[in-house]
């Protein structure tokens, strides 16, 4: 169903239509507000009529909560009534989502199988009107001006769709289904371990979280370079590895993974050790090293571990002196290097890297990191949103035009920090678990929370705008087998 969510979605349809059977196929019980169901909650049981007006009553309060929120509500009622619909649909744009109407149009000789087998049928008069007004509700429909009109038959099978051209999708982003999620995305999947949760045996894990990667077709592995765990990941007292140190243990695994940082900042060791490290780890991974470099930007790692923190523009003139040094360092001979903002008596360095080390340059800032991301990256790492994608891309390309060179000289690869559940009680449940004070609905918009099939149906729009590799660092993960289970990202 490709549907937007959030949103609010208001079920039409007689009784026995099928309404609630396709809710609960598609959303979480939470999501679901059914007037049967407060009837049982408020009343006797879901057929006891008499406490159908404080059903209501709930319902109309629980449905101006939720959307409040900004949380995805599923209306389980019959829907017949126009101002009912309405008054819905004016709360759902107040609250900023787009309001859809779904309409099980079931024949009325099904409804009335499906009604005979209930405990408490609905009278056969009552039903027979419900079908009456249920047949005529597509006409009014096309006058309501919803969002989008889902109109389904009673075997669950979509086969009209009429989606409002002028709406706003800008809050459509958590669990967006309009694409297919059989599409292939064709770029390479990379996985950036960013918390370790390692227990008593720290290498065992390393070593297990690198393997299950491999076995899940991921191209390749990324650590962040810190020296404290920052604050949007986990508690500074969380361990974080050395990664040149953790990729060396990694290397010596049977994989095809690809290793490498991202990023290490050209603040913390001297540009020519760091040359020497990813020489290091080439050599030993046989040429399946790279290297993610950025400025810098974390003041407090830096005091705590006694390491200079120069103002952002001598931060950048290192960047730009750490990638000279080390193209310098890698290249064939032993001669002396004359260059740009580097100068030195020897290039003596063994091992020597096994392949062309590609060097992807971290950070967007738009005028002096993308500039030199154009002029010296391999490639140039940028954030997944597709909006501000967008725009550093623009950026990006005039950066390009002024060196002389083009995407073909500089890949573009993006960071991205996705919830990935099995299904989605199991994404919104992560949701609950990682959101800390943030409210729900806007944690799981952020972190696009969603289905592996979800989350390749993004990476195929990133693919189609040129995007080569994402770095995904999935939140919460935890054990290799939650790492097996994201296998479906690289298919």
């Amino acid at each position: 169903m490709p549907l937007p969510d959030p949103a609010l979605v208001v079920l039409i349809g007689a009784s026995g239509s099928g309404k609630s059977t396709w809710a609960l196929e598609r959303y979480r019980r939470a999501e679901v507000v059914s007037s049967d169901d407060l009837r049982g909650v408020v009343g006797s049981g879901p057929a006891d009529l008499d406490a159908s007006a404080d059903a209501f009553d709930l319902l109309e309060r629980i449905v101006a909560a939720r959307l409040s929120r900004g949380l995805t509500t599923v209306v389980d009622t019959l829907g017949l009534d126009a101002e009912r619909r309405i008054a819905w649909r004016d709360a759902a744009r107040a609250a900023g989502l787009p309001a859809i109407a779904v309409l099980l149009d079931t024949p009325g000789d099904e409804c009335r199988r499906r009604n005979a087998r209930r405990d408490r049928p609905v009278p056969a008069p009552v039903l027979a009107e419900q079908v009456r007004r249920a047949a005529a509700v597509p006409t009014t429909l096309a006058a309501e001006m919803w969002d989008q009109v889902e109109v389904v038959s009673g075997a669950g099978d979509s086969y009209g769709l009429v989606p409002n051209r002028n709406l706003d999708r800008s809050n459509t982003a958590v669990w967006d289904q309009t694409a297919a999620s059989t599409s292939s995305h064709g770029l390479e999947v990379v996985l950036q371990l960013s918390r370790f949760p390692w227990g008593e045996d720290p290498g065992l894990w390393v070593r297990e979280m690198a393997l299950a990667a491999d076995q899940a077709g991921f191209a390749g592995l990324a650590l962040m370079d810190h020296l404290i765990q920052i604050p949007q990941v986990d508690s500074a007292w969380q361990p974080i590895p050395e990664p040149w140190v953790a990729l060396g243990l990694v290397a010596g695994l049977d994989t095809r993974l690809k290793l490498g940082t991202l990023c290490t900042p050209a603040t913390f060791r001297p540009a020519g050790v760091t040359a020497k490290a990813a020489a290091t780890l080439d050599a030993l991974s046989g040429g399946r090293a790279f290297l993610g470099v950025g400025a810098g930007w974390w003041e407090r790692e830096h005091a705590a571990y006694g390491l200079p923190f120069p103002a952002a523009a001598e931060r950048l003139d290192l960047l730009e002196t750490t990638i000279e040094t080390c193209r310098a360092i890698w290249a064939p001979g032993t001669k002396a290097y004359d260059g740009e903002r580097v100068r030195l008596p020897e290039t003596t360095s063994y091992p020597r890297p096994a392949h062309e080390i590609p060097i992807i340059v971290g950070g967007n800032g738009e005028r002096r990191t993308l500039a030199i991301a154009a002029r010296l990256g391999d490639a140039c790492n940028l954030p997944s949103e597709v909006e501000v994608l967008t725009h550093k891309l623009e950026v990006l390309d005039r950066h390009l035009a002024a060196t002389d060179r083009t995407r073909d000289d500089v890949a573009v690869t993006v960071l991205d920090l996705p919830i990935v559940g099995s299904d989605r009680e199991d994404a919104w449940a992560r949701v609950e678990r990682l959101r800390g004070r943030t409210p729900a609905a806007a944690f799981a918009r952020r972190t696009h929370a969603g289905t592996v099939d979800q989350h390749r149906a993004r990476y195929a729009e990133l693919q189609a705008i040129g995007v080569s590799t994402v770095f995904v660092g999935v939140r919460g993960l935890e054990s290799p087998d939650e790492v097996r289970s994201l296998a479906g990202l690289n298919k």
